[in-house]
């Protein structure tokens, strides 16, 4: 019985039905593509493991974060050109000043949206930001102050968070300060108050914030940021981003894209300004101040000539000035052309996502 059948199925299926149509010849196929397509599938499932397609890289808030270099005063440079930042753990900064600092910060974001746009005007870089976008994505909301925390208002008292920016100013101007002398150039900033800017910027952290969607990048020289409790934070170096977590109390030094142009590309730099890592089930506030230290919109950005020797006259000067100018000279050939600092500032301030460096530009071909 079950040979009969087996029978009949086998004469159906090749052909010795009524009804069954015969078998296809190569020639009734058009261009043969069924089948060009199934060998094509086959060996394609027969490619080894290492030939498939790259999985996506782990996104810059899930890296595991590693604690920053320590940053020493008196041995500044080799701290800080390898990587473009580095903790500072020896400082005068108190925590209950920027504990202090912190809550008056956080107050400001408890204003009304009339109250933050009237106390804070836009005054570009200064002013409020809301974080609004036209496109899908959020940005986050910060107020950019001077180092007075300057406000319209004289009923808005912000004496601690005055207090925390001077502090900082005062500590950056001191690593710029042995900074160029490390490299051998002379202070660009001097003792003259009109030479500078310092920009704090207090932004919130949103939860699930990809980095680069965090807010506007400001160029600047040195960046401060105290550590005020156990804080992951993301940063674009010129390695790619980075994962950081400093010790508490500590300072997080961060080299702007000023200063790498000024070393004349000798310092690796940190694109904008670290950003908080806070996981969506962490349903506590939290904010970060970053301090800049930069330059006055009507400045122009250079590399720095080196000092000229001791007792050398002004033709002496002029000459290393003029080899610095014509590329010529060993060790003196320019690695990046002078440009304008607003409108360098200006674009990158407005370029929230940073695929490509802004300084390429600008780099000496």
């Amino acid at each position: 019985m079950a040979s009969s059948t087996h029978k009949q199925l086998l004469s159906n299926l090749y052909g010795g039905g009524a009804t069954s149509a015969p078998p296809p010849t190569p020639t009734s196929e058009p261009n043969n593509l069924l089948s060009t397509s199934d060998a094509l599938s086959r060996l394609l499932h027969r490619l080894p493991p290492t030939l498939s397609l790259p999985t996506r890289s782990a996104s810059p808030s899930s890296a595991a974060a590693t604690c920053p270099p320590s940053l020493s005063l008196n041995d500044i440079l080799s701290c800080v050109s390898r990587l473009g930042y580095a903790q500072l753990t020896d400082h005068s900064v108190p925590s209950e000043l920027a504990n202090s600092a912190e809550s008056e910060a956080l107050a400001l974001f408890d204003l009304s949206r009339d109250q933050k746009e009237s106390l804070f005007p836009q005054n570009w870089p200064l002013g409020y930001d809301g974080g609004d976008n036209e496109d899908d994505d959020a940005l986050a909301e910060s107020f950019r102050l001077d180092s007075a925390c300057s406000t319209e208002s004289n009923e808005l008292a912000l004496a601690s968070l005055r207090e925390f920016a001077r502090e900082l100013e005062k500590l950056g101007l001191k690593i710029v300060d042995e900074l160029t002398k490390a490299l051998g150039f002379e202070n660009p900033l001097g003792d003259d108050p009109t030479r500078f800017r310092s920009v704090l910027w207090v932004s919130e952290c949103l939860h699930g914030t990809t980095p680069e969607l965090s807010g506007g990048f400001y160029p600047f020289i040195i960046g401060l940021q105290y550590q005020i409790r156990n804080q992951k934070y993301s940063m674009l170096s010129d390695s790619g981003w980075v994962s950081v977590l400093p010790h508490v109390d500590s300072m997080l030094v961060t080299v702007g894209d000023i200063a790498q142009v000024w070393s004349n590309g000798k310092l690796k730099k940190v694109r904008g300004r670290p950003v908080a890592t806070v996981e969506d089930e962490n349903d506590s506030r939290c904010i970060t101040m970053s301090l800049l230290i930069t330059l006055p919109t009507e400045s122009r950005v250079a590399p720095l000539l080196p000092k000229a020797p001791v007792g050398s006259n002004k033709d002496q000067k002029e000459e290393v000035e003029e080899e610095i100018s014509n590329d010529g000279g060993e060790g003196l050939e320019r690695v990046f052309n002078s440009f304008d600092f607003e409108d360098y500032a200006w674009r990158v301030y407005h370029e929230r996502l940073l695929f490509k460096d802004p300084l390429d530009r600008y780099r000496a071909t």
